[in-house]
């Protein structure tokens, strides 16, 4: 396949394409792997205030194993007790350095977090919502989510900074948790936070947010979406960037224009799973539901005969 710049979908591919992923949905129904996801923290909560303050907290946080970060975050969430919002509310400097003291997660440390617990605060406070947050710096932009998403971080991390980091030490990897400026990045777990918001509530993702419409939404880009992208042909460029998400978004619009980010969560746990590993093995594409749609199924099986 020529990399590049990717083709949009014909009808006719589109229509095959969303067949065979309903077919994946069915054999691999995305409820089972709820549990090994970060989106089953915020459905422990009710509260649209508590989902959106747990759900960003774990998005924030989901990066590598999810064996090792989902016990991180699980840990904080029952530290902060039954509302999440509400703790947040009312957190100052000294509660975050009681809640957060001796936590780390790979390039994040107590500080980082704090920032993060802070800045829902503030903003639970001046707008009421993490939602109306990211409404005006919707408005704010012209509509532009990437500059929405640039404007809603900024605000988030409008906190005392050089007083968190002379309660709880040094801020390490702060940029990395929430970036300033956005870049030119997948940006995936924001995207992934705004995924739970906005889509649903459909049993995996949430929909207390109701004022976004999920056909604006980007794919969370991550490498398990990236590959099967490439090799279904949603995208031809291999970079994983903003560039790169919107390439994909725009084929998935083409299968379903209202809701095009919808096989986001199965085609990403399908490549978790390994059932569609980063080097494809022809016994398992013969038993894939997407082999006909994937060129290196195809490929393969064509070998394998």
């Amino acid at each position: 396949m020529r990399r590049g710049r990717t083709h949009r979908l014909s009808p006719e591919r589109a229509v095959r394409l969303r067949k065979a992923l309903d077919r994946l949905e069915r054999v691999s129904p995305p409820r089972r792997r709820l549990p090994l996801d970060p989106v089953s923290l915020p459905h422990r909560y009710h509260d649209p205030r508590d989902v959106e303050v747990a759900g960003l907290l774990a998005a924030a946080l989901a990066y590598g194993r999810a064996d090792l970060f989902l016990p991180k975050v699980t840990r904080i969430l029952e530290s902060m007790g039954p509302s999440p919002a509400a703790f947040v509310r009312g957190l100052d400097v000294a509660g975050a350095k009681g809640l957060l003291a001796g936590f780390v997660y790979r390039f994040n440390v107590a500080a980082d977090v704090a920032v993060l617990l802070l800045g829902m605060g503030r903003m639970l406070e001046r707008r009421g919502s993490l939602e109306a947050g990211f409404i005006a710096a919707r408005e704010a932009s012209g509509g532009e989510l990437h500059g929405a998403l640039g404007t809603f971080v900024r605000e988030l991390r409008k906190v005392e900074v050089r007083a968190v980091e002379r309660a709880l030490g040094k801020t390490r990897g702060l940029d990395h948790l929430l970036p300033v400026p956005l870049g030119a990045g997948a940006a995936k777990r924001l995207h992934l936070y705004l995924r739970w918001m906005v889509r649903g509530p459909d049993g995996v993702d949430l929909g207390v947010w109701k004022q976004v419409p999920a056909s604006g939404l980007l794919v969370p880009l991550d490498t398990h979406v990236a590959r099967l992208a490439w090799r279904l042909g949603l995208v031809r460029r291999r970079t994983m960037g903003w560039a790169a998400a919107e390439d994909i978004t725009a084929n998935l619009r083409v299968i379903d224009p209202v809701d095009p980010v919808r096989y986001d969560f199965v085609l990403c746990h399908h490549g978790m799973s390994g059932a569609c590993p980063p080097r494809a093995r022809a016994e398992l594409c013969a038993r894939c539901v997407l082999q006909w749609e994937c060129a290196v199924g195809r490929s393969l099986i064509a070998r394998a005969d």
